[in-house]
């Protein structure tokens, strides 16, 4: 279906800039609804930005229709400085505006995971990532497709040298055959995968293997 009206979040960082920049390329959408804590510094006649404050739903909630969401948000423990934070933005946010674009008559959701995620992890960000997985998947749109990549791998705005060095030692790490499943993965490949993900008529979790393909 062409003419279609997106709405993003998560579109400051790595992976949601590369999604925004193909959403406006794509034929298939006429509008993008974006939802950001501060500007993109992208702009674009097809593309809306609204800044927002995700603490108060009842000013933004009527800002939240279209027929797809992309949720591409997230953050590490050190940007947010604590669980409780950072808990607040990689679950609650996402699934508050998940929630209102339902509501709102949303037909699809593509949603950003991780492989690993699980709700019975005790590793914090894996147990919250399955904790949004498993919460969004009652919520109801027709269609629910949920990506779980590896690291990520592109250009930042932001310097994160830990992050730099979580690579270098994974890519080499995978070289000899270990951690196959954490493999990192191309921002650019990630945002056109969650493309294709919202042109499915089905609801699927996609393992890292699987979002490679569906990037083609």
């Amino acid at each position: 279906m062409n003419n279609q009206k997106a709405i993003v979040i998560g579109s400051t960082g790595m992976v949601g800039k590369e999604l925004v920049k193909k959403l406006i390329e794509n034929e298939h959408y006429s509008e993008i609804i974006s939802l950001v804590r501060r500007p993109s510094g992208i702009t674009n006649p097809k593309l809306d930005e609204h800044v927002i404050d995700f603490d108060r739903p009842e000013t933004w909630k009527d800002l939240v229709k279209g027929d797809v969401l992309f949720s591409a948000l997230g953050t590490t423990i050190a940007k947010a400085k604590s669980k409780e934070e950072q808990f607040k933005v990689d679950f609650t946010y996402q699934y508050n505006v998940a929630k209102i674009a339902v509501e709102n008559g949303a037909t699809s959701y593509v949603l950003i995971s991780s492989a690993g995620a699980n709700s019975n992890s005790k590793a914090f960000y894996m147990n919250t990532k399955g904790k949004l997985d498993e919460a969004v998947q009652g919520l109801p749109f027709e269609y629910i497709n949920i990506l779980r990549p590896g690291q990520l791998h592109g250009k930042r705005t932001e310097k994160r040298l830990g992050e730099k060095v979580g690579l270098s030692v994974m890519y080499s790490l995978n070289k000899i055959g270990l951690f196959k499943r954490y493999k990192p993965i191309n921002d650019k490949k990630v945002a056109k995968a969650m493309i294709h993900a919202a042109r499915k008529t089905h609801s699927t979790i996609y393992t890292l293997d699987e979002v490679h393909e569906l990037a083609k």
